[in-house]
């Protein structure tokens, strides 16, 4: 049973992990956003191809611009920051129950 323990331990840091980079990358594209980048840059395509469709259907559920300005990164960083918990606690009290 301590072989499925820390199974699902390793599970909860990958997903931890995932979730983290993928807030960073969320991040790095606000930031992008800011500036004027060269959009045949490999890197801003790649943070565009990533973010933009997840953006995109943020958008869509919750139109939130006000002034000109884009809230639906900052209501996505908080969705995957609940989200990233509630599922790390999850995998940490299947953990514990073994």
């Amino acid at each position: 049973m301590m072989i499925f323990r820390e199974l699902f331990l390793a599970f909860a840091q990958i997903f931890d992990l995932v979730i983290q980079l993928y807030i960073f990358i969320v991040i790095a594209r606000v930031i992008l956003s800011w500036v004027n980048p060269d959009p045949y840059n490999p890197i801003v395509r790649f943070l565009c191809s990533v973010t933009d469709p997840v953006l995109y259907r943020m958008q869509r559920l919750v139109p939130l611009q006000f002034g000109g300005i884009d809230f639906s990164p900052f209501v996505l960083l908080l969705a995957l920051t609940f989200f990233k918990r509630v599922v790390f606690a999850i995998f940490l009290q299947l953990a514990s129950s073994f």
